[in-house]
């Protein structure tokens, strides 16, 4: 699949040699796991591994159609963040707000004056709040990142303090119920008995595979993540599209928002907390590479399939949060040992990541939030 790899952008960065071997110093050729459509091949046999232990071990109720639809609308919203984290992560950041975006802008859709506007007007208005209340403050994390050259790790978690602070005084700490029947009736209905959640994040997911993979912006982003000192010699604006993949991310998380306020009929400034973590792990886990430059969509919906079928497996067989947690700890830190295995098979990975490990520093080159000096 195209913009799988950072060197999709072909923003100056060094095209390999022909008749240089893969694997520097041993002569060795990478295997088929190396290759592009390898991790996605894992990725599907694990989830299919995951499916049969569920149906081992709990087999009338992990195969039942409520328990399978269940999975999907709670993978749904999740689901939704992620496509926005993936694009922020291979753009070379990283976003913690994203839960307690999640948790402003359903609150700021759901207070009194905007669901009477709601039903003066069309519930569309709801809506439109909640993704502009999302789309804002990514606009916040992006200039912050992109022009204030603060590091995404610390612009991100001050966002995140101050909209789940913003949501508990706007909310008043208290939990609004969304009484708009027709709103509730459009999201939380189904489509021929496909819960429209699950049609959403579908929508969002086709959407971000084509804007990663058949646009000018998919490229840009796997240029600025691969190499941004590289892409601003290449005629890329990589501030301006720094920013633009925060808003993006704030998007994501207005969209989920809604799906949340359909799915549990509240606005409150408790929803999406510790969100970021499972998405970022989602993301991890789906082939998307901390570091920059490389990613897809497929793998991030896979990622999020098997993360959220992981935990259904875990209820379904009654075992207790805590070890839920530990295993969930446990796949995220093999996922990422397998994406630098993965790296180190690819020609330059080796180099790429020993960088990274004696602090030295990747070719970030001048990205924005990266913790380089202006």
């Amino acid at each position: 699949m195209t913009g799988s790899t950072a060197t999709t952008g072909g923003a100056g960065a060094p095209a390999p040699s022909k008749d240089r071997a893969p694997e520097e110093g041993n002569g060795k050729r990478p295997g088929f796991m190396a290759g592009s459509a390898g991790p996605l091949v894992g990725l599907v046999v694990a989830f299919g591994l995951l499916c049969i232990v569920g149906a081992v071990t709990a087999p009338e109720r992990f195969v039942d159609i409520d328990n399978v639809l269940t999975i999907l609308r709670l993978a749904a919203v999740i689901g939704v963040v992620s496509v926005g984290m993936t694009f922020v992560i291979i753009g070379g950041g990283i976003d913690l707000s994203v839960g307690a975006l999640v948790a402003l802008s359903s609150v700021w859709a759901t207070t009194l004056a905007t669901q009477q506007m709601a039903e003066d007007f069309h519930w569309i208005v709801m809506v439109f709040t909640a993704i502009a209340v999302g789309a804002g403050a990514g606009l916040v994390n992006g200039i912050v990142i992109a022009y204030g050259r603060l590091v995404a790790f610390i612009a991100t978690l001050a966002m995140l303090a101050a909209a789940r602070g913003l949501a508990e005084i706007i909310a008043n700490r208290r939990t609004q119920i969304v009484q708009n029947e027709g709103f509730l009736d459009f999201f939380g209905g189904d489509v021929l008995g496909v819960p429209s959640l699950v049609i959403i994040w579908a929508l969002v997911s086709a959407g971000g595979w084509v804007l990663l993979n058949r646009t000018t912006f998919g490229r840009h982003t796997f240029a600025v993540g691969g190499n941004a000192e590289a892409a601003r010699l290449a005629g890329i604006r990589v501030q301006w599209h720094t920013l633009k993949l925060y808003v993006l991310s704030g998007i994501t998380c207005g969209i989920a928002a809604v799906m949340l306020m359909a799915r549990t009929t509240t606005g409150t400034s408790t929803h999406g907390t510790l969100l970021e973590l499972e998405v970022i792990a989602a993301v991890v886990i789906g082939g998307t590479l901390l570091t920059g430059g490389r990613g897809t969509i497929v793998g991030t919906v896979l990622g999020v399939l098997i993360f959220t079928t992981l935990e259904n497996v875990f209820t379904l067989n009654n075992l207790s949060s805590s070890i839920q947690a530990v295993a969930q700890g446990v796949i995220i830190v093999l996922a990422v040992l397998l994406q630098m295995r993965l790296a180190e098979g690819r020609g330059g990975g080796s180099g790429r990541l020993s960088r990274l490990r004696s602090g030295r520093g990747g070719p970030a080159g001048d990205r924005p939030g990266s913790g380089s000096t202006p």
